[in-house]
């Protein structure tokens, strides 16, 4: 079935490996809602199930125990239906002792958030299911796995409970990259371009599921149109599901992402509590590392700052795509968004939604590079003088502020100062920008007082257009090394 399964070769090599250890795994799945991380493993693993059920969303505990039932009752012979899931578990470790096959018992529990209602007990049945027996054992893999991620990182991966440090591996099912993207369209045989998958990416991102609602015939732009911007579309109201599927309390996530959506580079700790008013403590530690581990947003260190100067950044294609277009509610005219890209607003976002593509790219752009083999420290760097510091400074290029987006700061003794650019065409550096470049990098020396080399490096979709100023650039990356 592997040949089902686009990318995931990590992982898949991983879950193998876990299966044929020589003790009990307890091995915990986590990511993102719509990511793959249900067909990953039943792609990967099925068949080869000892015992596999998966919760139902909204269920009484005791619509939760029979399934359970329901579920066994395709391994073994019916047995009475468990009150309890103590009852539930002990049944589940009688059928493997007595009618289970010789080698790895591979039991997955799919959306497990889903069996812990209130007052069902699960977590402590399931904490006592490992630490009184299975973990005993050698053979028995237990795969859990829910997209609920304030629930998998609280209760079962970072468990200050029976289940502490029970986990004996973690696996985050991150979504696709561009060059997975295109391998998975090429397996459903569309035909689309590379240029075309870019910009579906800066729309959708890589969420496997998002991909799969897409139509052969139809343009991305078509598809696009029909699914976000149409009445009844499957996108209209994913925003507010994605939330609510993932997190407990997803006001306050929200809020924290509508925030960071106004500021592009990223907000401080402090910026985000101001602007999203959250309060300063454990819980807003454990919302941004939630949002962190889901892809929607990064934490990055500003060049020559430190940990208390850290930024956020919002980084998820479809979070920001939302923002910016679908919040609208005039958004059900027809053809509203291919219209849409004849605006200005439009050519706003491409340029945005491309640089944060490349931010959702940065192992492939350093491999394109060429500095793979070096440690490589990717941020940003701002400047802002203040009134005073105008008045009073000499030299005009400190007069002026300056923002580098992206710089890779490297242990070769140099820095790669990164333009994103998009452009349908080659992108044409211009006597105006290229003066304004070396504008940026003689204030970045002069502050900053780094010795190293700066380098400048132009990332776009199609490369440049062979002018004097291009060919004064010493390294540029194209779209096409993207998808590597």
């Amino acid at each position: 079935m592997k040949e089902n399964i686009i990318g995931r070769e990590e992982q898949m090599t991983l879950l193998e490996n876990y299966i044929a250890s020589n003790r009990s795994e307890f091995i915990a799945i986590y990511g993102r809602r719509r990511v793959g991380k249900t067909f990953l493993v039943k792609e990967l693993l099925e068949n080869r199930f000892t015992f596999r059920m998966t919760g139902k969303e909204n269920a009484s505990t005791k619509e939760q125990l029979e399934n359970f039932s329901d579920a066994l009752s395709n391994f073994t012979p019916t047995m009475e239906r468990p009150k309890t899931w103590t009852q539930a578990f002990r049944q589940l470790s009688t059928y493997i002792e007595k009618e289970a096959e010789e080698g790895p018992k591979i039991l997955f529990f799919d959306e497990l958030p889903w069996f812990d209602t209130r007052g069902s007990k699960f977590v402590s049945a399931l904490e006592h299911f490992w630490n009184d027996w299975a973990a005993y054992r050698n053979d028995i893999k237990l795969i859990v796995c829910g997209s609920a991620t304030t629930w998998m990182l609280n209760k079962v991966i970072n468990s200050r409970g029976g289940l502490h440090n029970r986990a004996t591996h973690t696996m985050l099912i991150a979504p696709f990259t561009l060059g997975e993207t295109e391998k998975y369209f090429q397996a459903q045989g569309f035909i689309y371009e590379r240029q075309e998958i870019m910009e579906c990416y800066m729309a959708m991102g890589g969420v496997a599921y998002y991909l799969s609602l897409f139509e052969r015939g139809k343009s991305v732009a078509q598809n696009i149109e029909s699914l976000c911007f149409t009445r009844g579309g499957e996108m209209v109201d994913e925003f507010r599901k994605i939330f609510k599927s993932l997190f407990k309390k997803s006001e306050n996530h929200i809020a924290v992402v509508t925030a960071l959506e106004k500021k592009g580079m990223g907000m401080t700790r402090t910026e985000i509590i101001e602007e999203a008013h959250q309060t300063n403590n454990g819980n807003l530690t454990r919302l941004l590392q939630e949002l962190e581990e889901c892809s929607f947003i990064r934490s990055y260190i500003p060049f020559k700052k430190s940990k208390k100067d850290r930024l956020y950044q919002l980084i998820d294609p479809f979070t920001l795509f939302h923002f910016r277009f679908m919040n609208d509610a005039g958004n059900y005219l027809k053809g509203y968004w291919q219209k849409m890209q004849a605006t200005n607003q439009y050519e706003s976002w491409c340029g945005y939604a491309f640089e944060i593509l490349c931010l959702n790219h940065l192992d492939q752009i350093v491999q394109a590079l060429g500095i793979d083999g070096t440690i490589n420290t990717p941020c940003s760097w701002t400047y802002r003088p203040t009134k005073n510091m105008i008045a009073d400074e000499t030299d005009e290029d400190l007069k002026h502020g300056a923002q580098i987006d992206l710089l890779i700061d490297r242990s070769d003794k140099c820095i790669s100062i990164c333009e994103m650019k998009y452009s349908q065409n080659e992108y044409e550096i211009t006597k105006s920008y290229d003066s304004h470049l070396n504008q940026r990098m003689r204030i970045f020396r002069k502050v900053t007082k780094t010795k190293k080399s700066l380098l400048p490096t132009f990332i776009t979709p199609n490369g440049l257009l062979n002018n004097m100023y291009a060919r004064k650039i010493p390294r540029d990356v194209k779209g096409d090394q993207l998808f590597g």
